[in-house]
């Protein structure tokens, strides 16, 4: 095998996951190889908000300074049901390095962990992976061109779901399909409203959330119920919008809405031997309450060096076995918090609304407004209080 074939690490995916892992190793003086599916850079998920936890594990890279120059920031988040307000959650109490939740767009937030990552290797599907004894061998067409052989001392797959079929076998997978479907659309022109202040309506028929977003728009997402509807996904949430907000003038904005689905995926491992597989491949959960992108960017964050240091022989494999714990137990945490979520954002009968919003509006009025506010905000992740280490 000749040396231009052999890397340090090859990285599998160069979404905002996979791009942090490999410009953060390449920093650290490890070789690595970025192999991408897709032949131009596509944003997946659209995921907007970046979290504390993340803004901190990022700011020794300088993609937190980044970040920030082009984003928004959320310092509360108010829950209303029709004209009453329930209570509000305060970010800006948090005791935290970032007190508050950065929204901007996904291509901004890749483009910012990008910088200093090796350069992409694109149109390159990877269809195999297979541990030696002291190498991982990865099979790659590239182009659509036969088959070529790369090998490395460890691989991590950062691919999202499509990337899970290369590891599934070696990590089994807990799996759970929602039957719950939602309606999503950014809109401009929004801002009459609060910049610092996300919303969200506890309505009878279901939730409606309005984040903002930089230069004064906004991204609206709603329950859609357990089934498809012949009726328009833009005409659908316009509805939402105007009988859950009572706002006509932002539901007039919406254009372009999309309609998804949500699941929970989790791996019960994410490192056999050499080969490791981390955010969306690795854990998939609900985008309401949006910490998918921000568990994959900490996985990769908290990662790089401890895969650096067992590379470099300055640590064992204990300390990967530590931080895949960490991360599988992060990852509960945020699965059970995106259910919670989901949950409460359903529709119900009109009595059982009513008590779900009195409990709400009690934990909102009390002590249980700063546990809310941490939770929200990913407090509870195992790495959230972590301290990056500086670069050498």
């Amino acid at each position: 095998m000749s040396a231009a074939n052999d890397f340090d690490v090859i990285v599998v995916g160069a979404g905002p996951t996979g791009m942090i892992l490999a410009a953060e190793l390449q920093r650290y003086g490890i070789s690595v190889a970025l192999l991408e599916r897709r032949d131009v850079s596509c944003p997946g998920t659209r995921a907007i908000g970046v979290h504390a936890p993340v803004l901190a594990a990022l700011e020794a890279s300088g993609a937190t300074e980044r970040i920030l120059a082009e984003a928004n920031r959320v310092t509360r988040g108010i829950a209303r049901s029709g004209k009453r307000e329930l209570g509000e959650v305060r970010f800006d109490r948090l005791r935290a390095r970032f007190p508050f939740v950065a929204t901007v767009p996904q291509s901004v937030t890749e483009a910012a962990v990008a910088v200093g990552a090796p350069p992409v290797t694109r149109s390159a599907e990877v269809v195999a992976v297979a541990e030696t004894s002291d190498r991982v061998t990865v099979s790659v067409a590239i182009d659509g061109t036969g088959t070529r052989e790369l090998t490395a001392r460890s691989v991590v797959i950062a691919a999202g779901a499509s990337g899970r079929s290369l590891v599934s076998d070696l990590m089994r997978v807990s799996k759970t399909e929602y039957p719950d479907r939602y309606l999503m659309a950014d809109v401009a022109g929004a801002a009459a409203l609060p910049a610092d202040t996300a919303v969200i309506h506890l309505d009878q028929h279901g939730v409606l959330e309005s984040f903002p977003l930089p230069q004064g728009g906004r991204r609206l997402v709603a329950w859609d119920g357990h089934v498809r509807s012949e009726v328009g996904a833009d005409e659908r949430l316009r509805r939402a919008v105007a009988v859950r907000t009572g706002d006509e003038a932002i539901a007039s904005l919406i254009e372009g809405a999309t309609s998804f689905g949500i699941r929970r995926v989790l791996l019960r491992r994410m490192r056999v031997g050499r080969i490791l597989a981390i955010g969306d491949t690795a854990h998939e959960v609900s985008p309401i309450g949006g910490q998918g992108m921000n568990l994959g960017l900490l996985d990769a964050a908290t990662l790089a060096p401890v895969l650096a240091r067992c590379l470099t022989g300055e640590a064992s494999t204990r300390e990967l076995d530590l931080w895949e714990r960490t991360r599988l137990a992060s990852a509960r945490t945020a699965a059970r918090l995106a259910h919670l979520n989901t949950s409460l954002g359903r529709s119900r009968s009109a009595r059982a609304h009513r008590t779900a919003t009195g409990i709400l509006s009690a934990v909102l009025g009390s002590p249980l407004e700063r546990t809310a506010a941490r939770a929200y905000a990913m407090g509870f992740d195992r790495d959230a209080a972590a301290t990056p280490r500086a670069h050498r």
